[in-house]
């Protein structure tokens, strides 16, 4: 038995002219086009949809149940208690207005002009 070559100018060739060919017959190629990608959707659909709501949950023995920590609890806590105090302090401090010009730089501007 003998293996033929693969022939890369003929593949070549063929790429070549497939546009040409897939634009004389465009209607025909948009109806394979439209119905591969419905078939596809249809089967994420299908995947995704009606596979997971007939699948049942499976429940292991071996975990162990989830436990609360109370200590890191407490310690989180905390931090937000002292994040909250911080935040209202920001409140009540109040900042120099840095668009306002003072009277000082006003007075010095007028006497170097002059």
């Amino acid at each position: 038995m003998k293996i033929s070559r693969i022939k890369f100018n003929k593949i070549k060739v063929f790429f070549s002219k497939l546009p040409r060919i897939l634009g004389g017959k465009a209607f025909l190629f948009f109806l394979v086009l439209l119905f591969l990608s419905l078939i596809f959707s249809g089967l994420i659909f299908y995947r995704y949809s009606f596979l997971i709501q007939n699948k049942k949950p499976e429940i292991s023995q071996s975990e162990k149940p989830i436990q609360f920590k109370e200590k890191i609890y407490q310690d989180i806590l905390q931090i937000w208690q002292e994040r909250e105090e911080r935040f209202n302090e920001a409140e009540t401090k109040q900042y120099p207005d840095p668009f306002k010009e003072s009277a000082t730089t006003e007075e010095s501007a007028t006497t170097t002009v002059d």
